[in-house]
């Protein structure tokens, strides 16, 4: 590959690492097409971009960006699959899932919420996680709870305290 094609593409890599807020490398090296494709298919309709890369560009890529991405640099050995998504545990659901009936891919390493996670034992924490935004919606329901009991709590005791009123007003 000459130099100007290998810098187009740190640039195109650099490019879609900005673009989506989290990324994980996996090892789906020593799949068979058909696996493969079926991966590449579950990728596609759970909105995660699938790309296959060099880890030498890789790197290149991440040394481009602001951030410090040293600790995933370890790694990226071996052949890798990157995995992008703007939702942060979709790609870790989709592995889980798709390693059940297939041993392959395996998470190597995975940027997350800011967060470095490496290393397969993480894989259960990642589908775990929540989203910025489902962090947001919890906080707001929980925000709600009270103020939703102390209305419901005055509408129901406005009919007794109205009935205890009337009570008192009729016995003088």
């Amino acid at each position: 590959m000459k130099k100007e094609d290998k810098s187009l593409l740190v640039k195109e890599l650099t490019q879609t690492i900005a673009e989506y807020n989290h990324f994980y490398v996996v090892d789906a090296g020593g799949m068979n097409s058909g696996k493969t494709s079926a991966l590449r298919r579950l990728c596609f309709n759970k909105e995660v971009k699938m790309m296959v890369v060099k880890n030498t560009l890789f790197v290149k890529a991440l040394e481009e960006l602001d951030g410090d991405y040293a600790e995933l640099y370890d790694a990226l050995k071996g052949s890798s699959a990157i995995f992008f998504s703007n939702t942060g545990n979709v790609p870790a659901k989709l592995i889980k899932e798709f390693s059940k009936a297939n041993k392959k891919p395996v998470l190597k390493g995975a940027f997350v919420e800011e967060s470095i996670y490496l290393g397969p034992e993480y894989l259960e924490t990642l589908v775990n996680i929540k989203s910025k935004e489902e962090l947001v919606g919890d906080i707001i329901a929980l925000l709600q709870s009270p103020a939703k009991n102390v209305i419901s709590a005055l509408q129901s005791g406005g009919s007794t305290i109205h009935g205890v009123l009337k009570t008192l007003s009729e016995k003088e």
